[in-house]
């Protein structure tokens, strides 16, 4: 029985956190999650291994494991949600994100049992990401992006945390050499580097690493459609289509009655007349390669191959807008379009050979390509995979330095020169705002904590040592030797880290921390078909669901 006067206004069925409970169940779930990640940051950092359906993934790159994990927890999964924007927005600094974001969120819970309001708190973390931003302006280097000595210390920096930090110069090289074919200058003077549509990352096994490769062009994983074809052509002419070189079948159901015999010779001389029309269209145009994303016909592949043309059909849409941008020609819509501008005429050299099990089509040696293939060899599937990872998160630190030339120190320098500025001036900052003011300025040490930690070194000693430091204003670029364990000026070991990198990594941090704060109900077990056991009308999407379901 209910107490008398008792209202149940909520279902019984739902379960319900609130007010403290709900922010501490939320600090606990990610502050779980920057656990699991916390021992891949650094140079010296370890390996993990998940097994899935599809095999076994051995990473240390912060997104890759997160996107991998099972969650429950919604905290939790908000968490996984930033190594991903991170990913996104700079490439760079998944796991450091995860790590501060969950030291944010670790340093906020003594606040709760003070009972300070998550407003103050909110404010108090804000206030101080200003400040860091401030202060990360003022210890930046600008670069000029020209200068390739910086430009190999900042991308073996960021490989140097990775599985891949053996072969480091060949990742650097590949990436350096992948973002420069790419970059290309805006009108408005702005540089843009278009790495995820641009420039593809091709796993063939087998080979040693040393036999990975910019191609100064593209290759694809396609064969020509007729033995005859030719399979090396210097110089070509290039014609790409975006149509079908076959008969246009009807959209639905076509029914075609037939009276006499004669008709129905008179359909097919119809269809061949108009294949042979169009191959004469694109002949006329003397290409030497023609390249469709749609079908060919049997019987144009026999025009083409009379009058010496070779021939690739069913391109991807991505693969098809690398070829034009290498190549110089312009994708045509339609074979009754095509202009003589149309035609690529920058690609030096077609050849088409086996690699591996399979075929593929070369488009090298072009002259200005604005997109690239990079040729990643190596022993087993799982050395390429990661491979691939981290020479993607190389091109993105590149890519990121060619776009924002300016620099910031690595190795946990610019984490604690930050911190030491945010607790001089958490003396300034008026009322109860500035105690959670002054703990981002100690959440900032994780990072060179952690540092320390993976190197096996004395971690109370060396950041205390460290601290010192920045406190006697002995520089910003002192910071920990990930290698060693000890302390270094990051300047002189060219450990250097894109300013865009480290500003997003705090930014996200601090922001997703104030977000997680701000939560002070958890419902869960909402269900759809019953709402809380509401008696009002169905909604309109409701409807729209059950009509679906029936």
């Amino acid at each position: 029985m209910n107490a008398p006067g008792q209202v149940l206004v909520m279902n019984q069925n739902v379960q319900r956190e609130s007010g403290k409970k709900a922010q501490i169940a939320n600090i606990t779930a990610a502050k779980a999650i920057s656990d699991i990640i916390r021992s891949t940051l650094g140079p010296r950092s370890m390996l993990k291994m998940l097994l899935d359906p599809m095999g076994i993934i051995m990473t240390n790159d912060g997104n890759s494991i997160l996107r991998e994990v099972d969650v429950a927890h919604p905290a939790a999964k908000s968490m996984i949600e930033l190594a991903r924007t991170q990913d996104e927005e700079v490439g760079d600094g998944t796991t450091s994100v995860i790590v501060l974001a969950g030291e944010m969120l670790k340093v906020s819970l003594p606040f709760f049992e003070r009972n300070i309001h998550p407003t103050i708190i909110c404010q108090g973390y804000m206030r101080a990401l200003e400040d860091a931003l401030k202060v990360m302006e003022e210890i930046a280097t600008e670069i000029d992006p020209e200068d390739d000595t910086l430009l190999d210390q900042i991308v073996d920096a960021a490989v140097g945390t990775k599985f891949g930090s053996r072969y480091g110069s060949i990742i650097r090289t590949l990436a350096i050499q992948a973002v420069k074919t790419v970059a290309t200058l805006n009108e408005d003077g702005v540089m843009d580097v278009d790495i995820k549509r641009y420039a593809r990352i091709e796993k063939i096994a087998g080979g040693d690493i040393e036999d990975s490769m910019v191609l100064n062009g593209c290759m694809i994983n396609k064969d020509v459609l007729h033995h005859k074809m030719p399979r090396l052509i210097v110089n070509p002419r290039v014609l790409l289509l975006d149509c079908a070189l076959e008969y246009k079948k009807g959209e639905s159901n076509t029914n075609i009655e037939i009276t006499n015999e004669e008709d129905f010779a008179a359909l097919l001389e119809i269809e061949e007349a108009y294949i042979k029309e169009m191959c004469e269209t694109i002949i006329s145009f003397n290409p030497t390669v023609v390249v469709t994303e749609k079908g060919t016909s049997d019987l144009a592949i026999h025009y083409l191959v009379k009058a010496g043309i070779t021939a690739l059909r069913r391109l991807r849409k991505t693969d098809n807008n690398r070829l034009a941008k290498c190549c110089g020609a312009t994708i045509v819509n339609k074979v009754e379009e095509i202009q003589e501008s149309d035609i690529g005429t920058q690609c030096g050299k077609f050849e088409s050979k086996k690699l591996g099990d399979e075929w593929w089509s070369y488009f090298v040696e072009c002259r200005e390509p604005k997109a690239c293939t990079i040729l990643v060899r190596g022993g087993t599937r799982d050395t390429q995979y990661e491979i691939a990872r981290n020479l993607n998160d190389a091109m993105q630190v590149a890519r990121n330095v060619v776009c924002n030339p300016k620099l910031l120190p690595g190795g946990g320098a610019t984490e604690m020169a930050v911190a030491q500025a945010l607790k001089r001036k958490a003396a300034e900052v008026e009322g109860v705002a500035s105690i959670p003011y002054a703990a981002v300025g100690e959440a900032l040490e994780i990072v060179p904590q952690t540092l320390a930690e993976n190197c096996g070194a004395n971690t109370i000693r060396v950041v205390t040592a460290l601290r010192a430091k920045h406190a006697n204003n002995e520089g910003p670029t002192w910071g920990i030797d990930g290698h060693k364990g000890t302390l270094a000026d990051m300047a002189e070991l060219g450990v250097w880290e894109p300013f865009v990198v480290k500003s997003q990594t705090i930014k996200t941090a601090i922001e997703s921390a104030c977000l997680l704060l701000r939560i002070d109900d958890i419902h869960s077990g909402i269900s759809k078909k019953d709402k809380g056991g509401g008696g009002g009308q169905p909604s309109e999407e409701d409807m729209k669901g059950e009509e679906h379901q029936s």
